[in-house]
């Protein structure tokens, strides 16, 4: 690659030190053609120093064979922080000094560069800096930036390292985690997550055990207890091989923001949160899980037909992770119809859109044909924003018409939204910060009662 030269620090004090020089000199009285001459003669030696500054240095550049290695985890999460490791080794003769600035994605907040090394012949030197991603999608290494030190150190030398790299960034798995580390310590309920003794419920068989005290007597196995010459229990468990297939809203409505901050505080991120942890307790219970998305331009909704097994959770990540609200319009009857032409078997279907007043009549039809097949859980995000109006203190005029606007409004989408229920209607509306824990709930609520 073609060097070019920037002067350094240095060398701009030294000329500008001199040229402060000649205009003392000047004002001392010393002869005009005296300072110029000094000042001509010092600049053309100054010009041939540097000159040689850098033909030196690049040639030792040359020599040294500098490679970079970064080391990037295997995915990125959004707004979790990552420590990125960069390996530096020199092959050459000379000591050299640089700066060092990783050439990372844009939407990456980076903390740790530039860093400045100081490169010895034939040793490796480590260094880091932390990222933290602020949007899902691909996130994309370009080669790094340096500028190496000249020997002297009168000019910099900017040169390119290192290889093109990519990786994918995911939503936060971390309430995932936090589920499945309480569910092994049975605390759920410190999450907000109802639990329930499962004993002799559902009606899938489980497995056979000896009977206790309190018991139902029902369920004793007669021909296992003469067997055994004490009394045994069948015991049962929720229904397995079930489906849950998840209709999610990308369109206008899902571009909202709750937090200040832009990390994760999107109501897609939240909802894609919500689906991860819904998905994930689904596939615990042997469950298949679904998806499909709707208001995105023709042709660029993404289906996943639903499965089971502890890797499906990997794959819907691995398809919905990209997946960005757009400001197009959500066709909930074209979705229903959609779904019922690809999917035939009786699911559970969980609508998650954020639910208008406005959409009353076209939800309403669009319910109804999947009612017509499938169970459905309609699930709506209720942005928090209008809970804080709502809650402001009437001191100013502006504040109480704030404040009446916001009654006004979520009074005419609770009404709205009730008016949608059926007499078995399943609904969900929480803040999006809730979704996850209040679609788990409910899951959970219609595996216990058998309704599917």
């Amino acid at each position: 690659m073609k060097l070019r030269v920037i002067p350094s620090t240095r060398l701009v004090l030294l000329v500008t030190g001199v040229t402060a020089a000649a205009a003392i000199a000047l004002f001392a009285g010393v002869p005009l053609r005296l300072a110029v001459t000094a000042a001509t003669l010092f600049g053309f030696g100054l010009l041939v120093v540097c000159a040689c500054d850098f033909a030196l240095t690049r040639h030792a550049w040359r020599q040294s064979e500098v490679r970079l290695v970064r080391r990037l985890p295997s995915a990125f999460a959004i707004g979790v922080r990552q420590t990125i490791y960069l390996g530096i080794e020199s092959t050459g003769k000379r000591r050299l000094s640089c700066a060092v600035f990783d050439h990372c994605d844009p939407s990456l907040r980076i903390s740790g560069l530039p860093v400045v090394v100081t490169l010895s012949p034939g040793q490796r030197v480590e260094t880091s800096y932390e990222a933290i991603p602020t949007q899902r999608g691909e996130i994309g290494f370009e080669p790094a930036h340096l500028r190496i030190r000249s020997v002297l150190g009168l000019c910099e030398l900017p040169d390119r390292i290192g290889e093109t790299q990519s990786r994918r960034c995911y939503p936060d798995f971390a309430q995932v985690a936090r589920y499945a580390w309480l569910a092994g310590d049975r605390r759920l309920q410190e999450i907000g997550i109802k639990t329930y003794q499962q004993r002799g419920e559902g009606t899938d068989f489980k497995q056979l055990a000896e009977y206790h005290y309190g018991d139902p007597v029902r369920h004793i196995d007669w021909k296992a207890t003469l067997r055994q010459n004490k009394p045994i229990l069948r015991e049962f468990q929720d229904e397995r091989d079930q489906c849950v297939v998840l209709l999610i809203d990308c369109g206008r409505r899902m571009r909202a923001y709750d937090v200040d901050e832009n990390i994760g505080g999107g109501h897609f991120d939240q909802v894609l949160n919500a689906v991860m942890l819904l998905s994930y307790v689904a596939l615990k219970q042997g469950d298949a899980v679904g998806a499909l998305t709707f208001g995105t331009p023709d042709g660029e909704d993404r289906l996943f037909a639903p499965r089971k097994g502890a890797h499906a959770l990997n794959a819907l990540m691995g398809e919905l992770y990209a997946v960005q609200p757009t400001p197009t319009h959500s066709d909930y009857v074209m979705v229903a119809q959609n779904l019922l032409r690809r999917h035939h078997k009786r699911s559970l279907v969980i609508v998650i859109t954020n639910f208008r007043d406005e959409d009353s009549s076209e939800l309403t039809h669009a319910l109804r044909l999947l009612r017509s097949r499938h169970l459905v859980l309609l699930a709506s995000l209720r942005e928090r924003i209008v809970n804080e109006l709502m809650s402001r203190p009437l001191d100013t005029a502006e504040a109480a018409l704030d404040v009446g606007s916001a009654h006004l409004y979520e009074q005419s989408r609770r009404d709205a939204f009730n008016r949608l229920a059926a007499r078995d209607a399943l609904m969900v509306d929480a803040e999006p910060q809730r979704l996850g824990i209040e679609l788990v709930n409910r899951y959970n609520a219609v595996k216990r009662a058998g309704m599917l």
